[in-house]
């Protein structure tokens, strides 16, 4: 709230409103614009990763925007539950 607050450009969104984006985008044979689109915000805040399972192509799609953004931009990831129990 605070980083919005001053006007920093954050994104936020559920890992798994995420994951469905980046299917749609592995389907249509475009996930170079999902990492495009979300590496543009100087923050990304992603919200409840590690409940569902994650397919291998997918999630290599989601460790190319981790790697795109790292040491460039911030990135906040949120969850509740022990890394022993993410899918």
């Amino acid at each position: 709230m605070e980083a919005s607050q001053k006007r920093i450009s954050t994104y936020f969104i559920h890992f798994n409103d995420l994951m469905t984006k980046i299917k749609k985008a592995y389907q249509e044979n475009r996930p170079e614009a999902v990492v495009k689109h979300y590496s543009k915000y100087k923050l990304l805040i992603i919200d409840e990763i590690g409940y569902l399972p994650i397919e291998k192509e997918y999630s290599n799609i989601f460790f190319q925007l981790v790697a795109a953004r790292y040491k460039k931009k911030a990135n906040i990831i949120t969850t509740n539950q022990p890394l022993s129990k993410w899918g």
